[in-house]
């Protein structure tokens, strides 16, 4: 879990030292409170929603900002292969990672949840505390977005199917 808990610590914090922190925070509230954790559910899902209230928490304390300059983008889509394709192929995932960072952050989160997580519209409502309907809405607008920031005309139409069972 260590990585996707990496990967969506990166979409809420946007540097990797505060993702970092975050990570441990959301791990040492887990075990202190995994009597709470009800089998047979989801542990990703509850995880993801420990995370979420911390950063919250944290967030409305100490309003921190994250830098643009360093985009958030889920560690998930820092392929290992990336460091070694053709220049043309970084400079993609560049331009990918910085119309990500440029998303509000309720459209980042839900984009990486869903899209790089692969959470269901309605598994990621639970975590984020919105109707399944706003998930839809906000994943609708991100990829708008991501699309329209890398020039292409085309919504995606990769999670067709995982609206069956969230309607």
């Amino acid at each position: 879990m260590l990585p996707r808990l990496r990967a969506f610590a990166r979409s809420l914090a946007g540097t990797r030292d505060a993702a970092d922190e975050l990570v441990q925070a959301t791990c040492e509230r887990a075990l202190r409170a995994a009597s709470r954790f009800e089998p047979g559910t989801r542990l990703d899902s509850w995880l993801f929603r420990i995370m979420r209230n911390r950063w919250i928490d944290e967030h409305r304390a100490r309003r921190p900002h994250a830098s643009l300059d360093d985009p958030c983008l889920a560690p998930a889509l820092e392929l290992e292969s990336a460091r070694h394709e053709e220049p043309d192929e970084r400079l993609r995932l560049g331009e990918v990672r910085a119309a990500l960072g440029r998303l509000p952050e309720a459209q980042r989160s839900v984009l990486v949840l869903v899209c790089v997580q692969g959470l269901s519209y309605r598994e990621a409502a639970a975590v984020l505390d919105v109707p399944v309907g706003t998930v839809m809405s906000r994943l609708a607008r991100a990829r708008a977005a991501v699309s329209a920031a890398l020039g292409e005309n085309k919504g995606g139409g990769e999670d067709r199917g995982r609206e069956g069972g969230d309607g």
